[in-house]
């Protein structure tokens, strides 16, 4: 959307709700993570929701919501 004096404005997507927790991870492993997600273009914490999603699907025997799509990647970068 263009606002007053030809700028852009930003409309806010609103996300789905989330639980946030800490999350205790090895450096070598969030490096591994990391290096991972900038390949995909995602952030770290969107590549561990996505592998996350990913697993319980196979697990479950049926794709979650976004472990068959990329909407994962769209958040900001970690």
């Amino acid at each position: 959307m263009v606002g007053r004096g030809g700028s852009i404005i930003e409309i806010p997507v609103r996300m789905k709700p989330r639980k946030s927790f800490p999350l205790r991870l090895s450096p070598e492993l969030y490096q591994a993570l990391e290096a991972w997600a900038h390949q995909e273009m995602r952030s770290v914490n969107g590549q561990i929701e996505f592998l996350l999603k990913e697993a319980v699907g196979k697990r479950q025997g049926k794709p979650l919501e976004a472990a068959s799509s990329e909407e994962s990647g769209n958040e900001s970068a970690c």
